[in-house]
């Protein structure tokens, strides 16, 4: 039945079927072809159908089977066709049309005896999927009697075939697609590459206002090492370095904005809301202070003198797309961006310095040693800071420790 009640007849039942398989997301190629050799077997009274598509190695290899028994898919799958006037597919793929033969045992160019004699079949129909001028692939229907197909059921299984040809294109723009997407995600935070595709996602990137965490992370003594040591060496602490802090990075559910030579900056809360986005920042902090802790012994033991060293700030930032037409960035700007950065410039070696407000909005999360407020370079007015020490177990009282200000005689950059 129709939406409006009436009754289809058993080709408009199947084609429609197949359609509605097209518009599932993403699309089941392999369900595909077996509904509609099972749909073209059914119309056609055909014993057993076959799908064959191109491969990387100009051959044609079986995919899809209907109404064939287990010994002949075995020995299809092991036996890929190469084009040749010899058997039905390959026949198809060099005539570029539907390809009948009534009767293969009277059929002068078949000689394909193996699998004839396996699979038992007398005539054969072969409808090639034509795709940008290309065979990919090739519909077979078989019949185990000397029965030739008529007219209209060689239209019907071209039918098919435009609708497997269709399956697979659609298939393969989806895994493009996919592969694409995983592909910008190496250049992209993930969190910003799945947006771009969505129509919430083109609104976020137009630019909006939202809280967030903003963390800023070097090495201390890097500048002077770059100088001094081998190019080799300094890409081999940077690859350590970039591996242990982005794995944390997407653990944490950070998004990364930009890697800096030795500099890190990463942000919570956006694009996906996060509501513990300072607890989830202070955290991923600390486990970034502890992972450099036993990079930097492996570096010593090489005679490279670098530290480690983090800044945390909690603000309302304008976040959005940047850029020009060839190149846009996804990024946040706004005091808070340049807080973190210059916590971050401030803190000595081992040291995590984070704002007021975000250790206000990480509540009892870390113990944290006040400091005086300080000017720092971009902004007026002092600035109220904390040093994290550490992260608290369940039940350790709060630790009110007065400190100085924040340590200025890091290690030169």
């Amino acid at each position: 039945m129709d939406p409006h009640g009436r009754q289809l007849d058993p080709y408009q039942s199947a084609i429609g079927g197949v359609l509605r398989s097209l518009t599932r997301a993403p699309v089941d190629l392999d369900g595909v072809l077996e509904a509609i050799l099972r749909h073209a077997l059914e119309l056609t009274r055909s014993s057993r159908g076959f799908v064959y598509l191109l491969e990387a190695d100009g051959r044609y290899h079986h995919v899809a089977d209907a109404g064939a028994p287990p010994e002949v898919v075995a020995f299809n799958r092991a036996h890929p066709i190469t084009p040749g006037r010899a058997t039905c597919t390959g026949r198809t793929v060099l005539e570029r049309r539907p390809v009948h033969i009534p009767d293969c045992l009277d059929d002068p160019e078949y000689d394909y005896p193996e699998a004839q004699r396996l699979g038992g079949f007398r005539t054969l129909l072969g409808v090639p999927m034509l795709q940008d001028d290309v065979v990919v692939g090739v519909v077979n229907v078989y019949r185990d009697e000397p029965d030739p197909y008529a007219e209209q059921e060689i239209e019907l299984v071209a039918t098919f075939a435009d609708q497997a040809t269709l399956a697979l294109r659609l298939s393969r723009m989806t895994a493009t697609i996919e592969r694409q997407r995983s592909e910008l995600s190496r250049f992209l935070a993930p969190q910003v590459s799945a947006l771009i595709a969505t129509e919430a996602g083109e609104r976020l990137l137009a630019g909006h206002r939202r809280e967030i965490t903003v963390v800023f992370a070097d090495l201390r003594g890097f500048t002077a090492f770059s100088e001094s040591a081998a190019p080799e060496d300094v890409l081999g602490v940077l690859r350590d370095y970039h591996a242990m802090l982005g794995a944390k990075v997407s653990e944490f559910g950070g998004t990364l904005e930009r890697f800096t030579g030795d500099g890190l900056m990463v942000f919570f809360n956006d694009p996906v809301e996060q509501a513990d986005h300072a607890e989830r920042a202070i955290r991923m902090a600390f486990d970034w202070r502890d992972g450099v802790a036993g990079l930097t012994r492996a570096w010593q033991r090489l005679g490279f003198d670098l530290g480690f060293g983090v800044g945390i700030a909690t603000g309302y930032a304008t976040l959005g797309r940047i850029g020009f037409r060839d190149r846009v960035d996804y990024a946040a700007i706004g005091s808070v961006v340049n807080l973190a950065a210059r916590l971050c410039a401030e803190a000595a070696d081992g040291m995590v310095l984070a704002s007021a407000r975000t250790a206000a909005a990480a509540g009892d999360l870390a113990a944290a040693e006040p400091l005086e407020p300080a000017t720092l370079k971009g902004f007026a007015r002092p600035v109220a800071a904390v040093r994290l020490t550490g992260l608290r177990t369940i039940g350790s009282p709060p630790e009110r420790v007065s400190g100085a200000r924040p340590n200025r005689g890091r290690t030169q950059r």
